[in-house]
């Protein structure tokens, strides 16, 4: 009861003060746009259950084959809990892009516990967001 008092009583950091907080592997980072339009289309794809959450659901998913834009948290210490994520994405030619706080991600998901990768799955009633996010996603520039 005191923890979520003491959540609520902590501010909200803005997303400038968020992307101090950023692990070195987190490119490409969505802008603040970007970031808000990620959020509202992960928050439309968990109304219908149509998200995959956390490394190993995401990971299992993307193996079998499932499309759909992975958003990872640019947070996430240790690194090493999902730095292989990008990668399969990379392989699976699937978009990704990374959002400053685990704890943000994980609220949009409609979860109070943070959340470190979500998967959203394509879905006819939330499309035209949906591919608004694909289309900005697919257009930041990757890694080298």
């Amino acid at each position: 009861m005191a923890r979520e008092k003491e959540a609520e009583a902590a501010p909200e950091l803005s997303y400038r003060e968020q992307l101090g907080h950023l692990n070195p592997i987190a490119q490409p980072l969505a802008s603040r746009k970007l970031t808000r339009k990620l959020y509202k289309c992960i928050r439309k794809a968990a109304k219908h259950k149509q998200i995959r959450r956390g490394v190993k659901e995401v990971q299992k998913f993307i193996n079998k084959g499932e499309k759909g834009i992975a958003v990872l948290a640019g947070d996430t210490l240790p690194i090493d809990v999902y730095c292989h994520i990008p990668i399969m994405c990379e392989d699976r030619n699937l978009p990704y892009a990374y959002v400053p706080s685990k704890s943000d991600l994980g609220a949009a998901a409609g979860s109070k516990r943070p959340t470190c990768v979500i998967l959203i799955k394509p879905h006819e009633e939330y499309q035209e967001a949906y591919d608004e996010c694909l289309e900005d996603v697919e257009a930041l520039p990757m890694p080298l």
